[in-house]
């Protein structure tokens, strides 16, 4: 695992993430990891950007008919 250092956090940020932390019963350090583990998941591709690329991905090909292949498998 890597070690970060942040260094000149402002008096009033500090005593945010303190009391979140006591609230939470955490130590200060594990509260800033729970923080930045929510920025991780913000940063993620949104489902609408995933759908354009799959739309891109799947462009030109041709696709069957899926209803009529259905029936025609009941149908055998």
């Amino acid at each position: 695992m890597k070690v970060l250092t942040i260094r000149n956090i402002p008096d009033d940020l500090y005593r945010v993430i303190a009391r979140l932390a006591k609230r939470n019963r955490r130590s200060i350090q594990q509260q800033v990891l729970t923080i930045l583990e929510r920025v991780r998941v913000l940063d993620n591709e949104s489902p609408v950007e995933k759908a354009m690329e799959i739309r891109k991905r799947l462009a030109g090909r041709k696709l069957g008919n899926t209803v009529q292949e259905i029936r025609e498998e009941r149908n055998r």
